[in-house]
């Protein structure tokens, strides 16, 4: 009965109204098995932030603008400088004023509820004593187990123009991943510049010398992939995008008009044939004024130096997923030697290559320690794992088409799949984001941030001789 009486308590009243900088807004905290921090920020969407585990989850909405700290906001752009730099006391504060109103809240409904049942005092102290406890336990625990680097990995949910600006700029999260504070005033600079300018949200400008890849793969012959494609290289500040290959279905020299939508998009296209394309398909995607084919060979472009090998099959007729129709050991020994050819390509290269590009992840075996990072697709499934005992690491795309037409045969069409990779001027991977874009009418996205590690190999304890 009394943790009944917590729960509806908090339900129907554990909220607060806190201004932070320029925004009204409202704390609110609710029971939760998974815990984590929800930043509503209507109508760009929301942030997703797994700030701590259980039983308690945050929610934080801006439900608008102050009008005169909005007025003073657009009349001196100073003003979201000094409204970004008090960002962190008012989060605290909100946050302390949310627990205090949340633990009386949950104290008046744990004993108004033993009133109701049991009708006597006793019981009354005993419901808001341990409604007291579970409270400081819960909020406790958050504490406990608060992961500041959270707030440099958000996962936002609205529409795609927006995620840009609200998500922020990868370098600078890369470079100051650790400083939680001052992702939390830069999250506030960038939702209040977008607040403050209503007709003509802005995106955001990366730093100097950033290089932004676009990762595609397996459109099959999907026409909803290219507006969302053209959305994110306008939206991203794409430098180059980099086709995995399956960009067409069957082939056909009648779908070869398919990729003449290459030519719209402005920036480079580096494109490796998958086993859906054919040599018609490949020399289509060739003949488009800011394609590159790799086939075999390396080349730089917007910066970086890739190297590329087309499939070696042509298998129209395959299964969505090739990797559970039980190929003959003779096709994937051949799969994973054009990896070693293209390897062996890599090596012999007088330039350094930093991204090699194939269809298949099993080609990406015989590139193990040979490039920094392997990008596929083929699978329809989006991972990214390290090679086996090298720093290499293998990021594999889902279906840019969802799966083409294959995508529809399910209960609800696949998502299309793609990813944003981001590379600082010395050419360093620092970070990318999985974008991920479905519901009505291909008009949401969620993307999700990634940091970039550093790849610690075991070694091997030295023995010294006895």
């Amino acid at each position: 009965m009394t943790l009944a009486g917590v729960v509806l308590a908090l339900l129907v009243a554990g909220r607060v109204g806190v201004d932070v900088g320029p925004f009204r807004s409202t704390f609110s905290v609710t029971p939760s098995v998974f815990g984590d921090t929800e930043v509503l920020l209507p109508p760009l969407g929301s942030l997703q932030l797994d700030t701590h585990e259980g039983p308690a989850h945050l929610r934080i909405s801006l439900d608008g603008l102050d009008q005169a700290r909005t007025e003073a906001l657009i009349e001196d752009p100073a003003t979201i400088t000094r409204a970004s730099r008090t960002a962190v006391t008012d989060l605290r504060s909100g946050v302390n004023r949310l627990v205090m109103h949340a633990t009386g809240v949950a104290m008046l409904g744990a004993m108004f509820a033993a009133a109701i049942v049991y009708r006597r005092i006793r019981e009354m102290a005993w419901a808001g004593g341990l409604s007291l406890a579970v409270m400081a336990g819960s909020f406790g625990f958050a504490a406990l187990t608060f992961h500041p680097r959270a707030l440099t990995e958000p996962r936002y949910e609205g529409l795609l123009a927006n995620a840009p600006a609200v998500v922020g700029d990868a370098q600078r999260l890369a470079d100051r991943y650790d400083e939680y504070a001052a992702q939390l005033e830069k999250m506030v600079v960038n939702v209040g510049q977008l607040y403050s300018t209503v007709a003509n949200l802005p995106v955001y400008t990366p730093d100097d010398g950033t290089i932004r890849v676009l990762h595609v793969s397996d459109l099959h012959l999907n026409p909803a992939a290219w507006p969302i494609i053209r959305s994110a290289v306008e939206q991203f500040h794409i430098n180059v995008v980099v086709d995995t290959g399956d960009i067409n279905d069957w082939g056909s020299e009648a779908e070869a008009s398919f990729v003449a939508s290459i030519a719209l998009l402005k920036v480079p296209y580096v494109y490796v044939r998958g086993n859906h394309d054919s040599a018609i398909t490949q020399a289509a995607v060739a003949a488009q004024p800011n394609a590159v084919v790799l086939d075999n060979r390396v080349i730089t472009v917007a910066g970086l130096t890739f190297a590329g090998i087309g499939d070696p099959r042509f298998t129209p007729d395959k299964a969505v997923n090739p990797l559970s129709t039980g190929e003959s050991a003779t096709t994937v020994d051949m799969v994973q030697q054009v990896g070693e050819r293209l390897a062996d390509t890599v090596v012999n290269s007088p330039r350094s290559v930093d991204i090699a590009l194939v269809h298949d992840p099993r080609s990406a075996e015989g590139l193990a320690g040979v490039t920094p990072l392997v990008l596929a697709g083929h699978a329809h499934t989006r991972s990214m794992t390290v090679l086996d005992h090298t720093k290499t690491r293998l990021l594999v795309q889902g279906s840019t088409g969802g799966a083409g037409l294959r995508g529809l045969e399910g209960e609800s069409p696949r998502p299309l799949e793609m990813s944003v990779l981001y590379f600082d001027p010395a050419r360093e991977f620092l970070a990318y984001d999985d974008i991920t874009v479905g519901g009505a009418g291909l008009a949401e996205v969620t993307l999700k941030r990634h940091l970039v590690e550093p790849v610690l190999l075991d070694v091997e304890p030295s023995v010294s001789p006895s």
